[in-house]
């Protein structure tokens, strides 16, 4: 096939009623081209993103229009429309490969024609993927975690976004969130944070290939990992049990204005809750058994983080960012600053759970470090 052959389906495809969006890449070049409504109508938003800086900008629905970006020959071609997904590849040696596929969005089967399923934020086949890897689960987990982002953040942001992902691991979450960000075309920086050298070099290694300047990645624990500025958002996906307590107590620390935290395994207040049986003979019924221990002392930790960071000055959520299909760790703490102080309420929550369980936990112990 002939690039002029395919850059017509290229064409028709992003001028389609029904253009869902488009993301076209060359190494670190990536462009994203989505449907809008200005004052005069349908317009394109291109959002072009050399690993620098993101530029976006407004153009009409005409071929005149999308010709230039077309004329830019991206290696990487990936189209969606509610008809049908267009896929254009250029190999290294200019042979020019195109495919089409099922549209990417179906309509839902709840009997009402006009309901869609939701699309997502971070497509599960957006080529970011081919360089970070993981499964389908995961990339689900990704992009309901954008969505409760997404949700978080208000419409104006500072021009300057400080994120910082702590326990950040393989990362997935750290590159599609900055992504997406940029995609949204916020000036973001970005630091992944995970104890392990070797998977910052690989982080590192994968952040200079996809051309993402302002991503950068730190080994450390996640309490003494150095972080350098004023931080505004704070993320931690299934951090193990008390490193969750350490990431909200950082984010504290540094007065982050949002926080986004997903816990897993609640084993502290567990073992505290174990050793305690024998004072409790008339609790033994919920804490006696293993799995219905673990499960209540699943509950108790994150009432207790929420009425912590209440007192702290956030207003706090607890919902569940995804289906539990694809994980069974799928509720989130989202927490925003309103002020620093003590509201009584929160006070009153947090004496009565310790006091009747007898706890301790670790977020209030780590707390009580910062100055």
């Amino acid at each position: 096939m002939t690039w002029e052959e395919a850059a017509a389906e290229l064409r028709d495809a992003l001028l389609s009623e029904d253009l869902i969006r488009a993301v076209a890449t060359t190494g670190a070049q990536r462009l994203t081209v989505r449907p809008i409504e200005v004052k005069s109508g349908p317009a394109l938003q291109i959002v072009t993103e050399d690993g620098v800086r993101p530029t976006t900008r407004t153009v009409p629905v005409t071929k005149s229009a999308v010709e230039p970006i077309l004329d830019e020959r991206y290696r990487n071609w990936h189209v969606e429309t509610a008809r049908q997904t267009v896929k254009v590849q250029i190999s290294k040696k200019g042979r020019v490969l195109l495919s089409k596929g099922a549209p990417p969005v179906a309509p839902a089967t709840t009997g009402r024609g006009h309901d869609r399923e939701k699309r997502h934020l971070l497509d599960p086949g957006d080529p970011l993927f081919d360089v970070i890897g993981g499964d389908a689960r995961k990339r689900r987990q990704v992009d309901a975690f954008l969505r409760a982002l997404d949700a978080t953040l208000p419409a104006e942001v500072p021009d300057r976004l400080r994120v910082v992902d702590l326990g950040c691991g393989n990362a997935y979450l750290t590159f599609a969130a900055y992504r997406y960000l940029t995609g949204r075309g916020l000036d973001v920086h970005l630091t992944g944070v995970d104890v392990r050298e070797d998977q910052r070099e690989r982080n590192t290694r994968l952040a200079a290939e996809l051309g993402f300047a302002n991503l950068d990645f730190v080994a450390g624990t996640i309490l003494d990992a150095r972080v350098d500025g004023s931080v505004d958002v704070v993320l931690a996906l299934h951090a193990c049990d008390t490193a969750t307590d350490e990431a909200l107590a950082r984010a504290v620390e540094w007065d982050a204005r949002w926080i986004l935290a997903a816990p897993c395994c609640h084993k502290d207040i567990s073992r505290q809750l174990r050793e305690r049986q024998p004072e409790r003979p008339e609790a033994s019924a919920l804490t006696r058994s293993g799995i219905l221990r673990e499960r209540f002392a699943d509950v108790l930790t994150d009432a207790l983080r929420s009425a912590i960071l209440r007192e702290q000055g956030y207003a706090v959520d607890v919902v569940e960012f995804v289906d539990s299909a694809h994980t069974p760790r799928n509720l989130l703490l989202k927490a925003t600053r309103t002020g620093r102080g003590n509201p009584p309420v929160a006070a009153d929550d947090y004496q009565a759970l310790v006091s009747e369980w007898g706890v301790r936990p670790h977020l209030t112990e780590l707390l009580h470090r910062i100055p």
